[in-house]
């Protein structure tokens, strides 16, 4: 007989927001209290989609690969697809907590309010490449884009794909996206202040993650 599902927790926000900081720092700490758990991102975590995310990458005299608002879209979403079925899925029906860094609402962000494609498509694109998967909780790091992009230049050394280099206004638009999102589902967003020290960011998120797990 199956066991019940496990959690499925999302991390969210715009570039330098944080994220992988704190999926690893989370993972840490489930692992201490014992619950096993999957770290995972999105569009890289599978074969297919470490391949799809290398098309948006510059580097050695390459630039990124031109491509439409439409052509980005269903890169993503193919990416997601895959990553659902092979790592997401799997791991949540064997009980398992699953961390993933960026899902369905970094798609509504960037390509529906950063790209300006209609957030009623993206919906209806997201469903069809999660199987209607949605989370349980979202952790929304936010940060103002100039904070933000300024991190990510510094990790980086210069940012290196099509969608870092888009200019601060885009980002902009997508920080306003999640916060609208956010507002749309209050029950399953926590916003955090992602300018604050790591570690403070990490207890508040820690906070939320014990809180769902005690309810399941």
């Amino acid at each position: 007989m199956r066991g019940r599902r496990g959690p499925f927790i999302t991390l969210e926000g715009g570039e330098g927001s944080g994220k992988s900081v704190q999926v690893e720092a989370l993972g840490q700490l489930l692992a201490e209290a014992g619950q096993p758990a999957l770290l995972t991102r999105e569009p890289a975590g599978t074969d297919l989609g470490r391949f799809l995310w290398s098309l948006f990458q510059s580097g050695e005299g390459r630039e990124p690969i031109a491509m439409t608002p439409v052509a980005e879209l269903f890169l993503f979403e193919a990416a997601r697809a895959q990553h659902v079925e092979d790592a997401v899925r799997p791991a949540l029906e064997e009980g398992r907590v699953v961390l993933c860094e960026r899902f369905t609402d970094s798609t509504l962000a960037y390509q529906g309010y950063g790209r300006g494609l209609s957030l009623d498509y993206i919906r209806a694109a997201n469903h069809m490449a999660s199987g209607g998967l949605a989370p349980d909780l979202t952790l929304l790091l936010d940060v103002p884009p100039e904070v933000g992009l300024s991190r990510a230049g510094n990790r980086s050394g210069g940012r290196d794909d099509r969608i870092g280099q888009e200019d601060a206004e885009f980002h902009s638009r997508v920080r306003e996206g999640f916060l609208a999102l956010a507002r749309r589902e209050p029950e399953r967003f926590f916003v955090v202040d992602a300018t604050k020290p790591a570690d403070e960011v990490t207890q508040r998120c820690w906070e939320q993650v014990r809180r769902l797990l005690d309810r399941l």
